[in-house]
């Protein structure tokens, strides 16, 4: 960041750094008073588990293996509250109790006692309001899965662990109460209130919050949730969790229709089409902005616990166009970036495309780093992480990643594309969709459009990726930047087509086709318009494993010459 920049966001980052003590002094507040709460006793009727897990993530977790910045932490078996509480983000993880739910789905008894032996820990650790877990969101997190998965937690209790259970949820019950405003508006919100009408339904002597808390529900529905189905950090796995809770919330609460919010019924309309255009053939999520796949069970149980049948959206949503045809989908990154919604965790993948044959990927994105260091984070948000375009290796986006934003400000900024277009249509041979972006104007002068075309048959998806400069103010700023750079007028430019990791590549035909053979022995082949492909290694990010997978990208590179460059490219299926 610049000497400027830093003092244009220097009185912006203090506010907010003043605005975060405050919350924080507020939420300590909170809690010492959340302690004279009377305490549930027990629960109203038996909970029914409703969240679930990856038997592979609950494993890693009883030997003591997580994930720390990057870097496997192994604090040997039994070990859960030891040295990776030093990592805020691993701390949140482990306080929010999302383990539990990968622990149970173990299924042994020993997985089953060392989850209660961990909770009724946590409870002496920091049940009395002592630690970093008392984040509004985290606590609601942390209540959904300790109510879900109460039967477990108390079978064969002793009569003191039942009380220290009972009164620490009472606790959190009455912390969320007076502070779940302090949450983020959008997923965190959510899950804040989701805890508390939890607490509500479940617990002996909470009825009092749970009218208040599916009011403040109803109202971030129509706040957070737009006519499309999307919300602002356009993060398709972050849709699918809200779409959880409400949808759980929503099953908890039909049995009395005295507390039916018409609000959170109404935004589950709208999200169901919304999650069914962004899912793949194998119920999976896109991955952008952050999300990863998402378990598909998961998402199928609840939209079946939902009860909404509509059809995915005609086209796409919250800012992605699809298109689909036999058995292909190919999903296009075709709106601004969020950056209200999640800012820090907004990637660089306008015009990105993501794409599955049946129920298995072929062009996909680096994926999230969540968890990883912080240079591979910075990597996966590059446009060059996704199946996009490039110019001279530059991203289309830049994020303001110094170190004095991020910790003061608490986000990170964005000089991300201010004007996108799209056309779509549809003929007698197929669909298409027309995009463009600005996102390289600024620092080349160039304007990249791209149209995706997917033939009826779904056996051909065809491409066009045109870099130009049009006005005269924008030749002259890539003449500066070609001769910046030691050119004549002259920019390479290069089109990345990212490969997932169960697919195999080879490049034939003088290196002008990529040759991309799928799990089940269906075959792809990648033509750009009789360039030269070069073939490169790369990593995936695949939530749930402690490192990323080896795979390979296929790139075809040009060059914009005379202020225009064009790569026109196909991937077929041979009949």
């Amino acid at each position: 960041m610049t000497e400027g920049a830093r003092l244009h966001w220097y009185p912006m980052a203090m506010a907010e750094a003043c605005r975060r003590r405050w919350m924080r002094w507020r939420d300590f507040l909170a809690l010492r008073m959340a302690r004279f709460a009377a305490p549930a006793k027990a629960f109203k009727s038996q909970p029914d588990p409703r969240s679930y897990g990856l038997a592979t993530r609950g494993l890693q977790v009883l030997a003591g293996n997580h994930l720390v910045q990057g870097d496997v932490v192994e604090q040997g078996k039994g070990v859960l509250w030891g040295a990776a509480l030093d990592d805020p983000e691993t701390a949140a993880e482990l306080h929010g109790f999302n383990w539990l739910d990968d622990v149970v789905a173990v299924d042994t008894p020993e997985a089953r006692k060392q989850a209660q032996v961990w909770l009724f820990d946590w409870i002496a650790r920091f049940g009395g309001g002592r630690g970093d877990g008392w984040a509004p969101d985290v606590t609601g997190r942390r209540v959904v899965r300790w109510i879900n998965h109460a039967i477990l937690i108390l079978h064969h209790a002793e009569p003191d662990q039942s009380r220290a259970y009972f009164a620490a949820l009472g606790h959190q019950s009455r912390f969320l109460l007076k502070r779940w405003k302090s949450a983020h508006a959008g997923f965190p919100r959510f899950e804040a209130l989701t805890g508390l009408v939890y607490c509500g339904l479940a617990l002996e002597g909470q009825d009092h919050v749970l009218a208040p808390a599916l009011r403040a529900l109803g109202r971030e529905c129509q706040r957070e949730i737009a006519q499309d189905g999307g919300i602002s950090s356009r993060n398709p796995e972050e849709l699918m969790e809200i779409f959880t809770l409400l949808s759980s919330v929503n099953q908890a609460v039909s049995s009395d229709g005295d507390y039916i919010n018409p609000e959170i019924i109404r935004a589950l309309q709208r999200m169901a089409p919304a999650i069914r255009a962004l899912r793949f053939g194998d119920g999976t999520m896109a991955r952008f902005h952050g999300g990863d796949t998402g378990q598909a069970d998961r998402i199928d149980q609840a939209l079946a616990d939902a009860g909404i049948g509509s059809p995915a959206r005609q086209g796409g949503a919250m800012g992605f166009a699809r298109l689909s045809a036999g058995g292909t989908v190919v999903l296009m990154d075709s709106a601004r970036l969020p950056v209200i919604g999640a800012p820090e965790r907004a990637h660089a993948s306008t015009l990105a495309v993501e794409m599955y044959s049946g129920k298995l990927p072929v062009l996909v994105s680096m994926g999230s780093a969540r968890g990883f260091s912080a240079n591979l984070h910075s990597a996966a948000r590059a446009t060059a992480a996704h199946s996009a375009v490039t110019i001279a290796g530059a991203s289309l986006a830049r994020f303001a990643g110094s170190g004095f934003v991020r910790r003061i400000y608490g986000q990170q900024l964005i000089d991300a594309p201010r004007k996108i277009t799209l056309q779509r249509d549809n003929n007698q041979f197929g669909e298409a969709v027309l995009c463009s972006h600005d996102g390289y104007a600024a620092s080349f002068g160039l304007t990249h459009s791209r149209e995706i075309a997917v033939l009826h048959t779904g056996a051909e998806v065809q491409g066009h990726d045109r870099i130009f400069a049009k006005t005269t103010a924008e030749k002259v700023r890539f003449a500066a930047a070609a001769a910046d750079m030691g050119q004549n007028r002259e920019l390479p430019f290069a089109a990345h087509f990212r490969l997932h990791p169960d697919a195999r590549v080879a490049l034939d035909m003088g290196d002008t086709v990529a040759s991309v053979t799928l799990q089940n022995g269906e075959v792809w082949l990648l033509r750009a318009d009789g360039l030269k492909l070069t073939l490169h290694d790369t990593i995936y990010f695949e939530q749930g494993r402690l490192g990323p997978r080896a795979t390979k990208e296929v790139v075809a590179t040009s060059a914009v010459v005379e202020y225009e460059g064009v790569i026109r490219w196909t991937l077929s299926r041979p009949a």
